[in-house]
């Protein structure tokens, strides 16, 4: 399997004062396209970190780092920008979408930094709401729209431009259990459908949906597994009994 995500000895220091804080220390991983992967640890322990840093959004301090055999730590802003918004889609806690925008114009936000026109954004936002079974519900703005339909909105908004890969930041934070179950599952469709996955969570329930987890610790990775008993949705539990 292609990898698509490549690091190599990341490290990352913050200066806060004269404090020196070591988010990450000589971090080195792979992740192969098409892989469910969960970063889980405590408060503190580097995974939002080190999801800032695969999705682009901050850069190391020392180390490299391949995105889809791109060398990410060599870009400049402009280019690190078109990477954010071709090749990764964003999924986080907050949702994040725009309250006075329909969950139509919330979708297809990325794709007016595309270039795309308006009847062709419409058409594929239109899409990507249907993916995740909210099609009827695109004229309706965020405060109108449950917990979990929000999230579904901002699930469509980061599949909008077919990017290699799906961040998902806390996806589940907002969320009561049942809708936070729903959410899972449609990360597991995504998943079988073949689409690379990267989570993070502290919450080991949510992250055993995933097929790897990856576990930090003080700015360095204290254990990377296979998930041997990944959670399965309640239909699919009931259809093989």
């Amino acid at each position: 399997m292609a990898k698509i995500i490549e690091t190599h000895n990341i490290k990352k220091v913050y200066k806060m004062g004269d404090n020196i804080v070591n988010a990450l220390q000589s971090v080195s991983i792979n992740i192969d396209k098409g892989e469910y992967v969960a970063f889980m640890g405590p408060s503190g322990s580097g995974k939002s970190t080190l999801m800032n840093i695969v999705g682009c959004l901050d850069s190391p301090t020392d180390g490299t780092y391949m995105l889809n055999n791109q060398m990410v730590s060599e870009m400049t802003e402009n280019e690190l920008a078109q990477v954010r918004n071709k090749e990764i889609g964003f999924v986080f806690q907050t949702f994040n979408l725009l309250p006075r925008a329909s969950a139509l114009e919330n979708v297809a936000l990325p794709l007016i930094y595309a270039g795309y026109g308006k009847s062709e954004r419409n058409e594929i936002a239109m899409a990507a709401l249907e993916s995740v079974s909210l099609a009827d519900r695109f004229h309706h703005k965020p405060n109108e729209l449950s917990g979990g339909q929000r999230q579904r909105v901002a699930i469509a908004r980061a599949l909008v431009n077919d990017p290699s890969i799906i961040l998902a930041d806390e996806p589940t934070g907002n969320l009561d259990s049942k809708t936070s179950s729903d959410i899972m599952g449609l990360f597991q469709e995504l998943h079988d459908k073949g689409n690379t996955i990267i989570m993070v969570t502290h919450e080991d329930d949510i992250a055993h949906y995933a097929h790897r987890i990856v576990r930090l610790r003080d700015g360095l990775i204290e254990s990377d597994s296979r998930n041997e008993n990944v959670h399965r949705r309640p239909s699919e539990v009931a259809a093989t009994r």
